[in-house]
C-alpha cells in the first residue's frame, strides 16, 4: 500500500527536500524571471516598447547592467521558494494523501485540480511579501536612476517597504497573486501528475528522467498559456507607482482592461518566450529534482530499515 502512494504522489517528501529542489532550480532560471518581468512592463501604457525580443532584452541587461545584473533579486527568489513553494507543496502532499484512497489509488484528476488550486492560493498568501520584492527588484533596472529604489537583498526590501509604504504593502497585488498561483498550481501539479501517469501506460515510457521531462514540457506549456495573463496584472500592480496619492491601477482587472484597450489582445500574453522559457525548464527541473531526491531518499530508507531488519 505504502508504495503504491508514493508512486502515485512524487511529492510525498519531507519539506526541506522540496525546498532544496526549488532552490536548485531557481539558481537556473533567475534569469529568466528577471527577462519576463522586463517584458510585460514593456511598452506599458502604450509606450513605445523598451524591447523587441527576449534576446533583445538580455542583451540590453548585459550591456547596461553587468552579466550578475541578469540575477538582480536572486535573494528575493531563493526566499520565494523558501515560503510560497514550499507551502503549496506541502499543502499538495498532505491533501494528496488525504484524498487517497486506502489502497494507495491517487486522487482523479478533478480532485488534483482542486487540491491544486488550495494549495496555490494558502502558498501564495504566504509568499506575496517575497514575490512583491522579486518583481521590484528584478524590475528597478529599467528605471531612471532617480526612480530606482535600490534594495539591497530580499530583507531590506521587506524591511524598507513596511517602513517607507506600510506593512501591509508587503500584501499589495495579493489578490492577483492568489489567482495566478491557483491557475498555475491548477494546471502545474495536477497536469504533471496527470501527463506522468498517461504516459507510464504508453509502452515507450517507463518511471525514468525521460518520462518526468515530457511530463514537465507538457505540464509547464499548460500552465504558461493558463497563467500568463492574471500574472502580467499581478507584475504590474506590485511595480505601480503612487502619484499624488492615486495609484495608476485600480485592480486587476482595471489592468487588464488598460492593457487590451492601449496595448492589444495578445499582449495579455506578453513575454511568452521566457515566461514559459523560465517556467518550463523550472518545472522540469523542480519535478526533475524531486523525483531523482524521493528515488534516493526511499532508496536509502530502505536499505537501512532493511539493515535494522537484519
Amino acid at each position: 500500500m505504502r508504495s503504491a502512494r508514493h508512486h502515485g504522489n512524487m511529492l510525498n517528501l519531507p519539506l526541506p527536500h522540496f525546498l532544496l529542489c526549488s532552490c536548485t532550480a531557481v539558481f537556473i532560471t533567475q534569469p529568466l524571471d528577471l527577462v519576463k518581468t522586463r517584458m510585460q512592463l514593456s511598452g506599458e501604457g502604450g509606450k513605445v516598447r523598451e524591447h523587441r525580443t527576449s534576446f533583445h532584452a538580455i542583451a540590453r541587461v548585459v550591456r547596461s547592467e553587468g552579466v550578475l545584473g541578469l540575477y538582480n533579486g536572486l535573494s528575493a527568489g531563493l526566499f520565494r521558494q523558501a515560503t510560497y513553494s514550499t507551502t503549496r507543496l506541502g499543502v499538495y502532499q498532505s491533501l494528496f494523501d488525504n484524498f487517497s484512497g486506502a489502497d494507495g489509488k491517487p486522487p482523479g484528476v478533478l480532485t488534483k485540480i482542486g487540491i491544486g488550486v488550495v494549495a496555490g492560493a494558502i502558498g501564495a498568501f504566504v509568499g506575496t511579501p517575497a514575490e512583491i520584492s522579486l518583481i521590484r527588484m528584478t524590475s528597478d533596472g529599467r528605471l531612471p536612476l532617480e526612480q530606482r529604489r535600490g534594495y539591497k537583498n530580499v530583507f531590506n526590501a521587506l524591511f524598507r517597504i513596511s517602513r517607507e509604504e506600510g506593512i501591509l504593502t508587503l500584501w499589495r497585488g495579493c489578490g492577483p497573486t492568489m489567482v495566478r498561483a491557483m491557475v498555475v498550481n491548477a494546471a502545474q501539479l495536477a497536469t504533471y501528475s496527470q501527463a506522468k501517469q498517461l504516459l507510464l501506460t504508453l509502452d515507450h515510457f517507463h518511471d525514468n528522467i525521460i518520462c518526468h521531462f515530457a511530463a514537465s514540457m507538457i505540464s509547464g506549456l499548460v500552465t504558461t498559456l493558463a497563467s500568463m495573463p492574471v500574472d502580467i496584472a499581478k507584475t504590474r500592480i506590485q511595480t505601480m507607482q503612487t502619484i499624488n496619492g492615486v495609484p495608476e491601477y485600480k485592480g486587476a482587472i482595471d489592468v487588464l482592461t488598460k492593457l487590451i484597450r492601449r496595448e492589444g489582445f495578445f499582449s495579455l500574453w506578453k513575454g511568452f518566450t521566457p515566461y514559459y522559457a523560465r517556467l518550463g525548464p523550472h518545472t522540469v527541473l523542480t519535478f526533475i529534482f524531486l523525483e531523482q531526491f524521493r528515488m534516493l531518499y526511499y532508496g536509502y530508507s530502505k536499505r537501512r530499515k532493511d539493515g535494522v531488519a537484519q
